[in-house]
């Protein structure tokens, strides 16, 4: 099953200027996902989890353009090919759904690696 993280600008630095990753291990859910994604990068994992395992206040991630807080949270079931989009919060200008559907859209920026 391929799954692909997107990761926010604020994060890359965390990821070796990644904007997206590729998992390829077999994940069944979210919580999974990014256990793989940890595994790589563990530094991202204080920047999205509470010391108890939660999602941050301030850290809003979608799969397949839904919000996981209208999902099963962290249990969500993946399907392959995911998408799974990580946006910190931020004030003022559009939603955070609009900035989800943006992300969402095919462009070359978003699936291109470092330095592209």
């Amino acid at each position: 099953m391929a799954v692909t993280v997107h990761i926010p600008g604020p994060l890359q630095g965390l990821t070796e200027g990644r904007r997206s990753v590729q998992l390829r291990a077999s994940v069944k859910s979210l919580a999974e996902a990014l256990e793989a994604l940890f595994i790589n990068y563990p530094g991202v994992r204080d920047r999205l989890l509470t010391e108890q395992g939660s999602v941050r206040e301030h850290i809003n991630i979608f799969i397949d353009k839904e919000d996981i807080r209208y999902l099963d949270g962290l249990a969500t079931k993946l399907t392959d090919r995911a998408e799974i989009v990580i946006l910190p919060a931020v004030s003022g200008g559009s939603s955070t759904q609009q900035r989800a559907q943006l992300l969402f859209k095919t462009s070359p920026e978003l699936h291109s690696e470092p330095g592209s």
